[in-house]
């Protein structure tokens, strides 16, 4: 995992959002999936280029008509996010973030128990020559 990707910023994640919940979409379809207070045309097709030129959207055009589907999954990316965060804040530790998670009360026991069982899981499929990773 690369924990240098490009981070989106605020505007252009917003715009990521919608494309992974559309999976493809046409400009006015972004538009009017985007909450309130909409941005202007021209501002979300300034994104979606943006996007397209980072390698985070992918588009077809079909006439005049441009599509936009996301070129990295949601799950990659928030992966790459979270690793980048471990990596730049608690010295590429995991366990030290979720020991922060811990202190402030973002994790509560239940949690850390669902994760222990994913992890054994995890340990029982890569045993048997299967990926190893976790799930939500």
């Amino acid at each position: 995992m690369q924990v240098n990707q490009k981070v989106l910023t605020k505007a252009e994640e917003q715009v990521m959002q919608v494309l992974w919940r559309l999976q493809r979409a046409g400009l006015r379809e972004v538009i009017d999936a985007m909450p309130e207070s909409k941005p202007h045309a021209s501002t979300v097709a300034t994104i979606l280029k943006i996007l397209a030129d980072k390698g985070f959207v992918n588009v077809e055009a079909f006439a005049r008509m441009h599509f936009y589907s996301p070129a990295v999954s949601k799950e990659e990316y928030s992966g790459q996010r979270i690793a980048g965060i471990a990596h730049s804040y608690f010295d590429g530790s995991f366990a030290k973030v979720i020991s922060y998670m811990v202190k402030n009360k973002d994790v509560s026991i239940t949690d850390l128990e669902l994760l222990v069982e994913q992890l054994k899981k995890n340990k029982k499929r890569h045993k048997h020559g299967r990926n190893f990773h976790l799930s939500h």
